[in-house]
Parts: C-alpha cells; sequence; structure tokens
C-alpha cells in the first residue's frame, strides 16, 4: 500500500483501485491525484475547524466613527472598509484632511477648541464644509493639480497635502477668526508618516496620513460608562475620538485584546492611547474646560511604573490597533478575539 493509501485509510476513506491493465497507468496517477485533492480539503478543513475554535467573541460593534478632518467633527457611518491607513467609506477617509497654519503646522482642537463644531462631509461629486450660523461651502472631491502641495508638519513629522483653495482657506478663517489658516488633503500617492517614529512599537510597514500615531483607535462603550459614573458632567465618546466603539464587553476589556476579528477583518493592538487636553473640549459646544474628564483619568488609569518612559504621566484610555487582514465591517458585526 502506497502512503497516499495509507493516509487516506487513516482518514477512513477507502483506499484508490488501480487498474492493472497495459495503458492504465494514467488512470493510477489520476485517482491518487484526487487522493491528493481530498486529503487537502481534509486538511483544510480540519485547520479551518481549529482556527474557529481559537475565537471568543468578546463583544460587537456599535458604533464607527470617521473623522475626515483632524479634530473637526465625526461622520458615524453604518459600515466602513478597513484600510492599512484607517477607516474608509466612499470618498471619505480617517484623517485625510488638515488645517494648518501659515507656516505648515498643524492645528487641532488643542489649540483651536472650536475646530471640533465643523464637519466636512461628502454627497455624490462634492464636499461639503459646514458649522453652526455659518453657509456651507462646497468643495470638488478631486482637487485640481494646480493646486499646491503643501509640506506640512504633524508631531514633527514633515508630511504633504494638496492646499484645499483660498474659498476653503477664508472659511475656515473667518470661522475661527484668531488667524490664517489652510485646509489641505492628503493624496494616496504622497509619501506618509511612520508611526514607528512616533513609538517605536509599531510596526515598521505601518503608514498614516494625520492622525497622532495609528489608524485605528478602539473603546468599549463599558469603559466610557464607567468613566461617566466618576463624573459630574457626562462625556460622550466623541470627547476621545475612538473609530470603533465595542459594546458587550467588560470595563476596559480592551486592554487586554491582543488581535481583533471582525468578518475578514483582523486588528492587531500595539498600546493604549494617552489622553492629553484636547479631551477637554466639549464636542457639542467647543469650549475647553482644561480639566474634565483628564483630571478624572488621571486619578485612576495612570500607566504602571514600568510603563512610564512610554506613556509619561498622561491617563490611558483606548487602544491603538493596526490592520492585519482588511475587509469591511458593519455596526452589529460581532467582535471576535482571536486567541493563539
Amino acid at each position: 500500500m502506497g502512503a497516499g493509501s495509507s493516509a487516506l485509510a487513516r482518514l477512513g476513506l477507502p483506499a484508490p483501485r488501480l487498474l492493472a491493465r497495459p495503458g492504465s497507468g494514467w488512470l493510477g496517477v489520476a485517482v491518487l491525484g484526487m487522493a491528493a485533492v481530498v486529503l487537502g480539503a481534509v486538511a483544510w478543513l480540519r485547520g479551518r475547524s481549529r482556527r474557529r475554535r481559537r475565537l471568543q467573541q468578546v463583544g460587537a460593534v456599535a458604533q464607527l466613527w470617521i473623522y475626515p478632518v483632524k479634530s473637526c467633527k465625526g461622520v458615524p457611518v453604518s459600515s466602513a472598509e478597513c484600510t492599512a491607513m484607517g477607516l474608509r467609506s466612499g470618498h471619505l477617509r480617517d484623517r485625510f484632511w488638515l488645517v494648518i497654519n501659515e507656516e505648515g503646522n498643524m492645528v487641532t482642537a488643542r489649540q483651536e477648541p472650536r475646530l471640533v463644531l465643523i464637519s466636512l462631509t461628502c454627497d455624490g461629486d462634492a464636499l461639503t464644509l459646514s458649522a453652526a450660523y455659518t453657509k456651507d461651502l462646497l468643495l470638488p472631491i478631486q482637487m485640481p493639480t494646480t493646486n499646491t502641495v503643501r509640506r506640512c508638519r504633524v508631531h514633527g513629522l514633515e508630511i504633504e497635502g494638496r492646499d484645499c483653495g483660498e474659498a476653503a482657506a477664508q472659511w475656515i478663517t473667518s470661522f475661527l477668526k484668531t488667524q490664517p489658516y489652510r485646509l489641505v488633503h492628503f493624496e494616496p500617492h504622497m509619501r506618509p508618516r511612520h508611526p514607528q517614529q512616533i513609538k517605536d512599537l509599531f510596526p515598521a510597514k505601518e503608514r498614516i496620513a494625520y492622525p497622532d500615531a495609528s489608524p485605528f483607535l478602539i473603546l468599549s462603550e463599558a469603559s466610557l460608562a464607567d468613566l461617566n459614573s466618576r463624573l459630574e458632567k457626562k462625556v460622550k465618546a466623541t470627547n476621545f475620538r475612538p473609530n470603533i466603539i465595542i459594546s458587550g464587553c467588560g470595563v476596559y476589556a480592551e486592554d487586554s485584546w491582543d488581535v481583533l476579528r471582525i468578518g475578514d477583518v483582523e486588528l492587531k493592538r500595539v498600546m493604549a492611547c494617552s489622553r492629553c487636553i484636547l479631551t477637554t473640549v466639549d464636542p457639542d459646544t467647543g469650549i475647553m474646560s482644561r480639566k474634565e474628564p483628564l483630571e478624572t483619568l488621571k486619578s485612576y488609569r495612570k500607566c504602571d511604573p514600568s510603563e512610564q518612559k512610554l506613556y509619561g504621566k498622561s491617563p490611558l484610555f483606548g487602544q491603538y490597533f493596526v490592520l492585519e487582514n482588511p475587509g469591511t465591517i458593519k455596526v452589529g458585526d460581532p467582535v471576535y478575539l482571536l486567541s493563539q
């Protein structure tokens, strides 16, 4: 009995019958080939079964958020494509637009809290900049190639952005009423930033446009509820600008998730998100308190002393993830922990 036949016998499959007449050798080869296919299929099914057994449901996708302009209003979506550089829904991509000053430095709600009141949405072939008591501004999805490509700086790292034109610059400057600003857009062919240059825990292959450090920020509803139980004035998830909000899990369960699977998408945790004064900006009023919820977080969410070199004295809330396998995720999708 040959190796192929004995392997089939171990699986409880009948051995192939070889026809022993002149010129029939090709039939035996064909049957053995079919046996190899069967063996491969059985091995694949067993492997898939093992992979399924390693999946443990830890929650479900409650909300998905894209923040087209860094520090501006988020756009809730029912489904989104997970790309290596963050969530995408149609023409909207997470933090692919940026407000800069005349020197090319990024401007965020840390400097201009009222940025959180500006929204950028997409309808058909046009983008719309909106804010209360201000006339909407329509912009083309694709900026003219004649527009200047500006050299910008985000957390000290250089990156390009195509200028969105004088009308956008005047609109934002007029709304904020402090100094001249411009709006730029990151295009896929431009050189991105490397998160590893910010925190060396990020893999060298990772790339981002204008996010602080990571393409995905995950937060659980339970963690937000726990924080709000300690506050006089409740805060919203949008104070923390997460991309994916998970329901149905324990408080701070996200701190221990290493690899998540949502549909075909796999996301790998890199590190916690250290929190700054931006969390004290009310997303509904654009007013910065400079105190809460940051002070309360500092009272119970500091890092372990062994990690102080990584996080400093900032409190931790939410987790940074990077993409391992792309795909599309939807609100309501089950979230699985992929154990090793």
